[in-house]
């Protein structure tokens, strides 16, 4: 193989990524685990705190204490679910969704500074094999 594994080189950008979100995600009181929250709250509201944990990939017990903090900043809302009220629906606010808004656009700049010593073509093909090999269920 004359290049290093594939993991071993999307460890190195993962980290990389993650080193440049993380002072977007501090400045908007944020960690990383709750914008993974309100970005999947924003495809739509969450019929159970379960579903959201399985959605996010997060686990459940930790999850409460993200959702408690994102409660709390006013970013989502649980509410009883009618048809079961043992069911909280978790749902994304204004509030949160303007904060989620300013977080990606900084995030976008980022990333296209980060990629910007890329040959456009090759970008737009980075993206869109990133995006199918993401978005396929294996």
């Amino acid at each position: 193989m004359d290049r290093p594994e594939l993991g071993f080189l999307l460890s190195r950008l993962m980290r990389e990524v993650m080193a440049r979100e993380k002072p977007i995600l501090d400045a908007a009181g944020l960690e990383m685990w709750d914008y993974a929250v309100l970005s999947a709250l924003s495809e739509s509201d969450a019929p159970t705190q379960a579903q959201l944990a399985a959605t996010t990939g997060r686990d459940k017990t930790r999850l409460i204490g993200n959702l408690d903090r994102l409660e709390a900043q006013g970013m989502v809302e649980r509410e009883p679910d009618p048809a079961d009220r043992r069911n909280r629906i978790v749902s994304l606010t204004p509030a949160g969704s303007r904060i989620l808004r300013s977080c990606r656009d900084a995030i976008g700049a980022m990333e296209a500074e980060l990629l910007a010593d890329l040959d456009p073509a090759d970008r737009a093909a980075f993206e869109r094999a990133l995006t199918a090999l993401a978005d396929t269920e294996r």
